[in-house]
């Protein structure tokens, strides 16, 4: 089948697994933008939100056939508890991995260390509680072979639209919040220069934990999406996490705007790549992005630390 026959196709697929990068990978890009550190512990975050949400949801879900109404609660049940599963994981990782090193003035080498260490117990303490096989939610909650309607000749599935709308309007709040509030002048303030915030009676403390908890929430909320169009297991983390850290630094690691362009483009380079090179080789994708912009343009499409770039 030729590529112009599945075009279309392919790029809606794209928009809705870009969309999902990019809601994760704007945890990434606010603690770098504030504190100039890569969270690798931030896909463990994101893991505890997607089974969050889906034993939520599992555990509501009414026998029988559901109504529209009970699915699109069960979803937004999904979403709230998977975003403070995730808030309340990045909240206890800033506690023990990060705060007690800043505090100490540790090296940026010490922070690395520690959150790679994170990132494991987190995994492994998963995999102990929640068991080693993969979670899904049912199938009969969003009726995935209901097709909404088509774009020339594209399926676009109730699944599809809810999770590209969800992931949109998250994006939409956070660039808000960051470029229209109180919080979001203090996380700008703080990327672009902590000490003089702290002179002009920042909370400095105080944004970066904050900073912590939104992007926990967005990776929680981003999680529970994934699960919804794949599934939820210990080892989720590490695969989407690095693409949304490709994603991040596509897009300019530090940029809010720029992640959630770096998780669209991704999306869709990853989506048209596995139709010449194979499903086989879908994260290969992925990972050649990530060398070529390293290599080619490493600030990013969009290169612009957050301070300056709201």
């Amino acid at each position: 089948m030729a590529f112009a026959d599945q075009f279309w196709q392919l790029t809606v697929t794209g928009l809705v697994i870009g969309s999902v990068y990019a809601v994760i990978a704007l945890g990434y890009t606010l603690v770098y933008g504030v504190l100039q550190l890569i969270n690798f512990a931030h896909s463990e975050v994101f893991m505890f939100g997607a089974f969050g949400g889906v034993f939520a949801t599992r555990a509501l879900l009414p026998s029988g056939n559901i109504s529209a109404t009970e699915s699109i609660g069960l979803v937004l049940l999904g979403l709230g508890i998977g975003a403070l599963c995730g808030g309340l994981a990045a909240f206890a990782l800033e506690r023990t991995a990060y705060r007690p090193l800043r505090r100490r003035g540790a090296p940026r080498l010490a922070y690395l260390i520690s959150a790679i260490g994170a990132s494991l117990f987190a995994s492994n303490l998963a995999g102990k509680e929640f068991g080693r096989d993969s979670v899904n939610i049912p199938k009969d909650l969003f009726d995935y072979n209901t097709q909404v309607f088509s774009v020339f000749g594209a399926r676009v599935s109730k699944q599809d639209l809810v999770v590209f709308v969800v992931a949109l309007a998250l994006l939409l709040l956070l660039d808000r919040l960051v470029s229209g509030t109180r919080l979001g002048q203090g996380i700008r303030s703080v990327a672009q220069d902590s000490d003089t915030a702290s002179l002009m009676g920042v909370n400095v403390e105080r944004i970066i934990v904050m900073t912590f908890v939104l992007g926990g929430l967005l990776a929680g909320a981003g999680g529970f999406l994934y699960a919804m169009k794949f599934n939820a297991s210990f080892t989720m983390g590490f695969i989407p996490g690095v693409k949304a850290f490709t994603a991040a630094v596509l897009g300019g690691i530090g940029n809010v705007r720029g992640a959630v362009l770096g998780g669209i483009v991704l999306g869709l380079v990853e989506n048209y790549g596995q139709f010449f090179l194979g499903a086989q080789n879908l994260d290969v994708v992925a990972f050649l992005v990530l060398v070529l912009i390293l290599l080619v343009r490493p600030s990013g499409l969009l290169g612009e630390r957050l301070g300056r770039a709201a």
